[in-house]
């Protein structure tokens, strides 16, 4: 079985890749594209499941 916290972070990698795509398509500020691949990749779940933690 898969943890909650596994899924969280699955769900925003995935997210992350296709805004990443995305930003990439659309700007051409390489710096935008990768601050939105770690930001919404790494550090949102990261917040995500802290703040899951706490609350629990």
């Amino acid at each position: 079985m898969v943890s909650t916290d596994t899924q969280v972070t699955v769900a925003f990698v995935v997210l992350a890749v296709v805004l990443w795509y995305a930003t990439g398509q659309t700007s051409d500020s390489d710096v935008l594209a990768w601050t939105v691949l770690i930001g919404v990749g790494v550090l949102l779940p990261l917040g995500v499941n802290g703040w899951r933690a706490r609350s629990a």
